[in-house]
């Protein structure tokens, strides 16, 4: 029972913090995410399916709820290393809770694209990136990113 009651109050907190850490952090990443989504057709919605595809944009999220329950796991053990073993249960518990929203997260970017520009738009972005200069910037990007981030970090 005493086991239980650990594994029961390092899930309020990790769920508590998780409560305050994602929205907070959600503001600072993205404030328009309040905006509405318009309504696309269903061709804009393909491209920017397309595009994402090609961008490998499901790597950006495939992580996201994994590394969310990682850094309230590790604010946690900060203050109390005593919950270590009761966390890395939780930690699978949440991360199963959450597993499968690949598709779901995916057809919400989609349609946030899909929002944000005009199915001509998309249509031309598309045609950019399979383009040798697109694609070019598909490889680079990346690199060139990490590499920004490397510098600012020193």
């Amino acid at each position: 029972m005493k086991t239980l009651s650990k594994l029961l109050l390092s899930a309020s907190l990790v769920l508590g913090v998780a409560a305050v850490t994602l929205p907070a952090s959600a503001q600072q990443a993205a404030p328009a995410a309040e905006r509405p989504i318009k309504p696309a057709s269903p061709a804009a919605i393909g491209y920017a399916k397309e595009i994402l595809q090609m961008k490998n944009a499901s790597a950006m999220y495939a992580n996201a709820i994994p590394n969310m329950v990682q850094r309230v796991k590790d604010s946690l053990l900060q203050s109390n290393l005593n919950y270590q073993k009761d966390l890395n249960e939780v930690a699978v518990v949440v991360a199963q809770a959450n597993a499968g929203r690949d598709k779901e997260i995916g057809e919400q970017m989609a349609r946030i694209y899909a929002s944000d520009f005009t199915e001509a738009e998309l249509k031309d972005l598309t045609a950019f990136y399979k383009s040798p200069l697109g694609q070019k910037l598909l490889k680079m990007e990346p690199q060139s990113i990490s590499a920004s981030v490397n510098y600012m970090q020193q």
